[in-house]
């Protein structure tokens, strides 16, 4: 299917569009950027910000969306640099200001819904599924440490061109989600969308290596996609099953590892005490694996993350 609109602008080819839409029935306006290359070919779209405090991803958005010469680009560039702009300008620590919930688990979305899924639905049928590939970036958040490494989702009709854009992305680490509901890249990919998601990045900080990492990862992809002039890269990665684990208590924490770290069956992963520093429960690892990300801060809270570690593939 050829496109013609995105969000309400006309693809003019070397047109480059800046601006914002509206969310229904909210207060929330989107900002997002439509590069029309001078050639034709595929439909790309690159969002972050979905989770607001992940700022890696939002500065490499904002600098690939003044960065990229239409007259240089076959196709179409997307870029959404702060999909959830609402919790940004608030500071919600990645939930949606309005009504506390986490976007990213609410796709596609629901147009009578609360103001996170009303937003979920505008970018899913706005932009999403207009897509013929399609980034997220990610990072830690404020309390969130981790290792770079990208997802793609298995089990799909999409999954070999999503795998061999995952081999774009310069990580050592790769993921194949068996997640298919509520993400973003996830219900994409469900849907056809050959989809990853890059991340990288901690501690809501964006270093500046680490934004020109995500840019590069974002240059490289176009590239396989014959976007832009140039030889693609691809780095070789090593497989994880992810597993995560949520605190089953409210308290202090204090882990033992630090992302990059092994541990192995039977070690003691993190302690949680309450504020008289008596123990409430140590976390135990069950297998051999690798902490992909983890909270970082002193706090946790009961039912939220704790610890995601890979687990090597036999």
């Amino acid at each position: 299917m050829k496109i013609t609109r995105i969000a309400g602008h006309a693809l003019v080819p070397g047109r480059i569009i800046k601006d914002h839409i509206h969310v229904g029935g909210t207060e929330i306006h989107v900002p997002h950027v439509i590069i029309s290359g001078h050639n034709p070919g595929p439909v790309l779209l690159v969002t972050a910000g979905i989770h607001n405090a992940e700022f890696v991803g939002i500065q490499a958005a904002i600098e690939l969306s003044s960065e990229i010469d239409p007259e240089q680009l076959a196709g179409t560039l997307i870029i959404v640099p702060v999909a959830n702009r609402s919790g940004f300008e608030n500071r919600t620590t990645s939930m949606v200001h309005e009504d506390g919930k986490n976007l990213n688990r609410v796709f596609p979305g629901d147009a009578s819904g609360t103001a996170a899924d009303r937003l979920a639905y505008l970018l899913f049928n706005t932009f999403i599924k207009y897509a013929d590939a399609y980034v997220d970036l990610h990072s830690g958040d404020g309390y969130e440490e981790l290792i770079p490494y990208v997802y793609y989702v298995g089990d799909t009709a999409c999954e070999k061109q999503a795998s061999a854009m995952a081999s774009c992305v310069d990580t050592e680490f790769i993921v194949r989600s068996r997640c298919k509901t509520g993400g973003a890249y996830n219900m994409a990919s469900v849907n056809g969308i050959p989809s990853v998601l890059i991340e990288r990045g901690q501690l809501s900080m964006y270093p500046r290596e680490e934004v020109d990492a995500d840019k590069s990862d974002v240059i490289n992809i176009m590239k396989y996609l014959g976007m832009l002039d140039g030889a693609h890269e691809t780095y070789t990665k090593t497989p994880l099953i992810e597993h995560e684990l949520f605190s089953p208590a409210t308290g202090c924490w204090y882990p033992e590892f630090h992302p990059g770290d092994t541990f192995f069956e039977g070690e003691k992963l993190g302690t949680i005490r309450d504020y008289f520093g008596k123990i409430i429960h140590e976390i135990t690892a069950t297998e051999t694996g690798i902490i992909i990300h983890q909270c970082a801060s002193l706090n946790i809270l009961k039912d939220g993350p704790m610890i995601s570690y890979g687990a090597f593939i036999k």
